[in-house]
């Protein structure tokens, strides 16, 4: 089993930036693949970006594409998610995500998740 804990949310005004953590515990964090979903009300949970248990491989939705940046801290078991040039479009409640084997950006594929922190970017 693995647990997800996320935290970092928050309000912020349009252009600006916020970081989510992920806080993992639980087996060995550097043997999962990490990821990152958003849902919006009304909306299904939908795929923003993922690295490999390595961290070779990286994956961004093209939405955020250029403006977030994943990245991973195997030694203190943490995923973070860089947030800038936020929209007003990029309002969800984000959730942190663990797999085995390869990284997916169906949320299906995904074994652990977090409960998710929100994050609402006001215009």
């Amino acid at each position: 089993q693995v647990q997800l804990v996320e935290s970092g949310g928050g309000l912020v005004q349009a252009g600006g930036s916020l970081r989510l953590s992920c806080a993992a515990s639980g087996r060995p964090f550097a043997s999962y693949a990490m990821g990152w979903f958003r849902q919006a009300p009304g909306k299904e949970r939908e795929f923003v970006a993922s690295i490999s248990w390595q961290g070779g491989r990286i994956y961004y939705a093209d939405s955020v594409q250029g403006r977030f940046t994943i990245s991973r801290y195997d030694p203190r078991n943490t995923l973070y998610l860089q947030m800038n040039s936020l929209k007003p479009e990029d309002t969800a409640v984000y959730y942190c995500a663990a797999k085995s084997g390869y990284a997916s950006s169906d949320y299906a594929d995904w074994d652990y998740w977090g409960q998710g922190t929100q994050v609402t970017v006001s215009s």
